[in-house]
């Protein structure tokens, strides 16, 4: 295969899994919060290696204080008023 349209492939891969992965996120934050919380989990068992450990906490989605009733994206608050 030429090196040039191996280099295509892959920058087509990239773009294909990048898109994906935004769609996912605006779709089904849920999902995504929870396949981040067990991908976190197995990376911060105690016992490995240090670098693993930090992928971990990079991966584990942020802490929230109240969620709201579903546990969700937490947007479905009253909007603040817009300022003029």
């Amino acid at each position: 295969m030429e090196a040039g349209l191996l280099l295509q492939y892959l920058i087509i891969a990239v773009a294909v899994l990048v898109s994906a992965w935004v769609v996912l996120k605006k779709q089904f934050p849920g999902v995504v919060r929870k396949a981040r919380g067990a991908i976190a989990v197995r990376l911060l068992r105690p016992g490995t290696e240090g670098w693993r450990q930090s992928l971990g906490r990079r991966i584990a989605p942020p802490a929230t204080g109240s969620a709201g009733a579903c546990g969700g994206c937490d947007s479905c608050g009253p909007t603040p008023p817009k300022a003029h």
